[in-house]
């Protein structure tokens, strides 16, 4: 017990002081996350549009696979940048593995399913209560799609907090892709692992705090983006 309230003690004196290690860890991570989101977004938030109003041979599969990918394991997104990355790799003369840049097409990998699949549920929900009312203004449908998802500002940033979450606590990818390597790759994730694995409590239970705070400020600012009064979905004078 005494050992564990010492480490605590510790661990406390780490975030009062802004130790420099911790806050390197820190930094990395939430710009890994952050860069990864970012990109996610980009990408996820065009395809769920699409996917919510194209129609063709294969769709309702390609939907079956976005919706499995939701469950796909960090550990096997690691590897499967591990092997585009790695020397024998398609991509190994980028000399990107064991970098920043390859965590954040890892996690970019990880997030971009999530965000494609929320947005396409919120592309459907749009449509069913606005849909019509767009198709008579003009708008194709890939625009009515992106309008919907432009008009629920709300709805996509909470998805993009939601991905934000799911980066930034994830540890399997960044380890793989990463390798952990101190003052270059490590985050807040791997640093736990590796500090506990040292026996460096301290730092673990700091870094650990830090992780805490920084989920538990994402479901804060969901939650408020939640409740914040709103208009109404699916009006089309709202989108013009």
């Amino acid at each position: 017990m005494n050992a564990i309230s010492d480490a605590l003690a510790l661990a406390f004196q780490l975030l009062l002081h802004l130790d420099a290690e911790l806050l390197r860890i820190a930094g990395l991570s939430l710009r890994v996350s952050g860069s990864a989101c970012l990109l996610g977004a980009g990408l996820g938030l065009w395809l769920g549009a699409w996917l919510a109003v194209a129609r063709f041979p294969g769709q309702r599969a390609l939907v079956w696979l976005l919706n499995t990918l939701l469950a796909l394991p960090s550990v096997v997104v690691g590897l499967l940048v591990y092997l585009l990355l790695s020397r024998s790799g398609p991509l190994g003369s980028w000399g990107l593995l064991f970098t920043p840049t390859a965590m954040v097409i890892a996690q970019t990998m990880l997030v971009v399913p999530l965000i494609a699949a929320l947005a396409r549920r919120q592309v459907l929900d749009g449509l069913a209560e606005g849909g019509d009312q767009l198709r008579s203004m003009g708008a194709s449908p890939l625009m009515s799609a992106l309008l919907i998802l432009l008009h629920e500002r709300r709805a996509v940033l909470t998805i993009l907090l939601t991905a934000f979450g799911r980066a930034v606590a994830e540890v399997g990818a960044v380890m793989i892709v990463g390798g952990n390597i101190n003052g270059v790759t490590r985050v807040m994730t791997t640093a736990i692992a590796l500090e506990t694995s040292k026996g460096d409590l301290p730092l673990a239970l700091a870094l650990g705090l830090v992780l805490l705070g920084v989920v538990g400020v994402i479901n804060l600012l969901i939650g408020l983006v939640q409740g914040a009064p709103g208009r109404s979905r699916g009006a089309p004078e709202a989108l013009a």
